[in-house]
């Protein structure tokens, strides 16, 4: 237990505060169960710790601990918690609780037990908290943690300070928007360094080290968490893995799942389970025809990986623009937005918004008699009428 306090207050006193994510804000940090899933690296850890140290300093009303100690394979989290109660504590933070041996029936009978204490817990992306064992989501409020926008990657290295714009004002006044933007900033400097490098905050310089950091967290999701998570067998990594490479080569994947099934020699349905396994693990993104109704066995229409600097990552060659494009758009709005297919652009949005994405000279012709139809354009500091740049799109969270 000493050792843990040691380890707690090492990491709050090392915390800093300069720039926080818009999570932090959003979240409802006083209730009782809290979880955050999110794919490695995004800072779901920093998060804890910024709120820790932000509402309790280095009191140890709070203490944040990681599943994956040493500690917890010889001692059960529960005693813990009993002994962290018994010492006045209030509110516990719980990293990477997926590493831990039966963590949803310990948390459920902490939960339960200890009524005045409030647990916030994080784990992978693929963390399964509707079980058919223990069903914590009547219990927890459970969110998901993404990657640095590109106004948060502004103000995180470039040190601005612009506030998130919700969809509806961005499309009824990015003009004046844009313009307001540009008088302080010129996003359009930045904006492919985001597209390469700025999704992940731990960018220090080397895009070398980058990206062999992000190849380290998809093996990672291959290797450890696809067959901790979803009991898949170790021998199958290599498949999943010539899969990921032939889907990025032409981003967005429109799939034929049979002709894919062949190439990597595998049936059809353990394609769709492999692919829907990556859009759990957020490798992947997936466009449907319809949101509702959803199966495992059903075709997404296209697939796209879930960020750009994966793009870079995994293909080691600049990828292709219109892809480039299209990526970041479906990694921004799938924050808080719904993005099905559209059979007459790009994207549906919310099932109300048509969207069709391309370059500065991109013209209306393809979606003029469409309703509530957008092209979102890159190269472009301000748009107008219908016309949005690309880069705005980026301010949404």
């Amino acid at each position: 237990m000493e050792a843990l306090i040691k380890r707690h207050l090492d990491l709050v006193n090392q915390t800093t505060l300069d720039f926080k994510r818009q999570i932090m804000t959003q979240l409802p940090w006083e209730e009782r169960l809290i979880g955050i899933k999110g794919a490695r690296g995004v800072g779901k850890t920093t998060l804890m710790l910024q709120y820790i140290k932000q509402n309790y300093s280095l009191s140890l009303k709070a203490m944040y601990i990681s599943l994956d100690n040493l500690y917890f394979s010889e001692n059960k989290l529960i005693d813990f918690v009993e002994d962290f109660v018994a010492r006045g504590g209030e509110h516990l933070f719980v990293d990477e609780v997926h590493k831990y041996k039966n963590w949803a029936i310990e948390i459920k009978n902490i939960y339960d037990s200890f009524p005045k204490l409030k647990v916030v817990f994080t784990g992978s992306s693929m963390l399964e908290i509707l079980n058919s064992r223990v069903d914590l989501s009547r219990r927890a409020l459970v969110y998901n943690m993404q990657g640095l926008s590109f106004r948060e990657f502004l103000n995180f290295y470039h040190k601005t300070n612009f506030n998130v714009i919700k969809l509806e004002d961005l499309l009824t006044n990015h003009t004046e928007i844009a313009l307001q933007i540009g008088k302080q900033f010129k996003p359009l400097q930045f904006f492919n360094e985001y597209l390469k490098v700025g999704y992940f905050p731990f960018y220090s310089g080397s895009e070398v080290l980058y990206y062999k950091r992000l190849q380290e967290i998809i093996n990672m999701i291959l290797e450890i968490e696809l067959p901790l998570l979803r009991n898949t067998d170790v021998s199958i990594v290599g498949k999943i893995k010539q899969m990921l490479y032939v889907i990025s080569q032409s981003v967005p994947f429109k799939p034929n799942i049979s002709a894919l099934a062949d190439k990597i020699n595998t049936t059809r349905k353990t394609v769709l389970e492999y692919i829907n396994y990556m859009k759990e693990a957020k490798v992947f993104n997936l466009v449907h025809k319809d949101a509702f109704g959803i199966s495992l066995l059903q075709k997404p229409e296209k697939l796209y990986l879930e960020n750009t600097n994966y793009m870079f990552a995994i293909i080691h060659s600049e990828p292709n623009v219109g892809s480039l494009r299209e990526t970041f758009f479906m990694n921004q709005l799938s924050e808080s937005h719904t993005l099905t297919y559209s059979e007459k652009a790009d994207f549906l949005v919310d099932n109300k918004y048509t969207f069709e994405i391309g370059g500065k000279d991109k013209t209306k012709k393809q979606i003029e008699h469409i309703e509530n139809a957008f092209i979102a354009a890159d190269n472009i500091e301000f748009g107008y009428e219908n016309k949005i740049p690309l880069w705005l799109f980026g301010f949404l969270y």
